[in-house]
C-alpha cells in the first residue's frame, strides 16, 4: 500500500513538468459536489488557463447526459482543468479527443495496460470502462471563451456498485497494484499540455490520427443509443469534426454527433 497518496498542491507540483497546466492555481477539496461545476464557476469569474480543481471525493460527480460518476473517497482522480484555447465553438470536440489521447498515453506509460478509447469519451481496459471525460464550454456563436475538461479515473478502486460492476474496472483491479494518484495526475497534465501545443502548432489531424490508432470503435459493428433513437451498423470512421460515421444495415450513412456506443 502506498505510504502517502494525496492530491494536495504540494504533492501535485512536486515534479510537475508543465509550463501552464497546474502551474497557475490548484484548488484541492476533500469533498465537492463536482469538480467540473466548480471549475465552470471559476472560469466564469475569469480564472486563468491551467487552473486545476481536484477532489478526494465528489458527492455529485457528473458524467455525460446527466449521469453521475462513482467517486469513492481517495481512490480515484477527479479533476477538472480550465482551458482557453484559440478554437471556434464548432472545434470544441477536439478538446475531448486530445484529452482522451493524453490520458491514454499517460496511463499506458505508467501501467503498461493496453488502454483503448471508445467514442466519444471513455477509456477502456479489457472492454471495461475505467475513465471518462466530460468537456463543457462557454461560447458565443463564433467565440469559444473557455473549455472545462473534467476527467475521472478509477485508480485504486477495489470494487463497484452492483449495477455497474460488470462494465467498470480500475487500474488496481486490472494490475493488482496500487498507483500514486499524484504521479499519474502529473503524467496526465504533461501529456495534456503536450497535445495542446501539438494542436496549436500542427492542427488536429495528428491528434485524430493517434486517436484512431487507440480507438476500439472504428471498424466494428456497434449500436448507438441517442436521445429518442437507436441506430445499429458499422462504425466506418470519425471525421475531422469528431463526428462518428455509421453505415446502417441498409447501407445508409449516418453522422452521429452524440450518443452511447455499445459493441455488437
Amino acid at each position: 500500500m502506498l505510504d502517502c497518496d494525496s492530491l494536495l498542491f504540494s504533492d501535485i507540483v512536486r515534479g510537475l513538468k508543465t509550463r501552464v497546466l497546474g502551474k497557475k492555481e490548484i484548488f484541492h477539496y476533500t469533498e465537492i459536489d463536482s469538480t467540473n461545476a466548480r471549475a465552470v464557476a471559476m472560469a466564469d469569474q475569469g480564472a486563468p488557463e491551467g487552473t486545476l480543481v481536484v477532489a478526494e471525493r465528489q458527492a455529485c460527480g457528473r458524467g455525460r447526459r446527466g449521469r453521475t460518476w462513482f467517486s469513492p473517497p481517495a481512490d480515484g482522480i477527479y479533476a477538472s482543468l480550465i482551458l482557453r484555447p484559440s478554437l471556434l465553438p464548432r472545434e470544441a470536440p477536439q478538446i475531448t479527443f486530445l484529452t482522451a489521447v493524453a490520458a491514454a498515453e499517460a496511463i499506458h506509460d505508467c501501467t503498461q495496460l493496453d488502454v483503448r478509447i471508445k467514442w466519444p469519451n471513455d477509456l477502456l481496459v479489457n472492454g471495461k470502462k475505467f475513465a471518462g471525460i466530460l468537456t463543457e464550454i462557454h461560447a458565443d456563436r463564433d467565440v469559444l471563451h473557455y473549455a472545462v475538461v473534467g476527467i475521472g479515473i478509477n485508480v485504486n478502486t477495489s470494487g463497484f456498485p452492483e449495477e455497474i460492476s460488470d462494465r467498470a474496472t480500475s487500474l488496481l483491479i486490472e494490475t493488482g497494484r496500487r498507483f500514486s494518484r499524484a504521479a499519474l495526475l502529473r503524467d496526465y497534465l504533461r501529456e495534456e499540455e503536450s497535445r495542446l501545443i501539438q494542436l496549436r502548432t500542427k492542427g488536429f489531424a495528428p491528434i485524430l490520427a493517434r486517436w484512431k490508432e487507440l480507438a476500439d470503435t472504428i471498424g466494428r459493428s456497434i449500436r448507438v443509443e441517442m436521445t429518442g433513437a437507436t441506430c445499429e451498423g458499422w462504425a466506418e470512421d470519425v471525421d475531422p469534426e469528431g463526428v462518428l460515421i455509421l453505415r446502417d444495415r441498409k447501407g445508409r450513412c449516418h453522422r452521429i454527433l452524440s450518443g452511447d456506443v455499445a459493441l455488437l
